[in-house]
């Protein structure tokens, strides 16, 4: 396959809707090499295989909010061009998608689909156990010097105006 796309590509397409990561069906239906009419039309022949967990479509309000993150394009219709709201896929309805779709480029980019979702998984369990590392040394060095205190009050900030989710859409 010669354009194979990068993980830090797919994962800047990953949207954190509901609580969950999820990507768009147009911009999965791209990675897959197929019109998101295509992905749509197989998903709805093989509803069975996508349960609430691994696909739902977004509500107006969501797909509103995420358009303005994104400056999706419109029509005036507003669905950007679309005559139903949009269906978002999280990491086990990606790869459910790439089996019903069944052509080589879905199965080969799958792979760089999953590994986007783990690469952020792991991204937000590092931040966590960063967090917590430094309220440790936090406890043990704060109280000897306050010096530290305001290193420490700093780092914390920082840490806050990460944990702010850039990209969150819906309630």
């Amino acid at each position: 396959m010669n354009n194979l796309v990068s993980t830090e590509v797919i994962a800047s397409r990953i949207y954190f809707v509901r609580g969950k990561k999820v990507i768009l069906d147009s911009d999965l239906a791209e990675l897959y090499g197929v019109p998101t009419k295509r992905l749509n039309e197989q998903v709805r022949r093989n509803i069975e295989r996508f349960p609430g967990d691994f696909m739902f479509r977004l509500t107006k309000e969501e797909y509103d909010h995420l358009r303005s993150q994104i400056a999706t394009s419109s029509d005036g219709s507003g669905h950007g061009g679309r005559r139903t709201l949009p269906l978002v896929f999280t990491e086990h309805g990606a790869i459910m998608a790439a089996t019903v779709l069944n052509s080589k480029q879905a199965v080969e980019v799958s792979i760089f689909v999953v590994r986007a979702f783990v690469r952020l998984r792991e991204m937000l369990v590092g931040h966590k156990q960063f967090a917590h590392r430094l309220d440790e040394l936090e406890k043990r060095l704060a109280y000897h010097d306050e010096n530290f205190q305001i290193v420490f009050d700093a780092i914390k900030q920082l840490l806050a105006e990460d944990e702010k989710p850039k990209r969150r859409i819906g309630f």
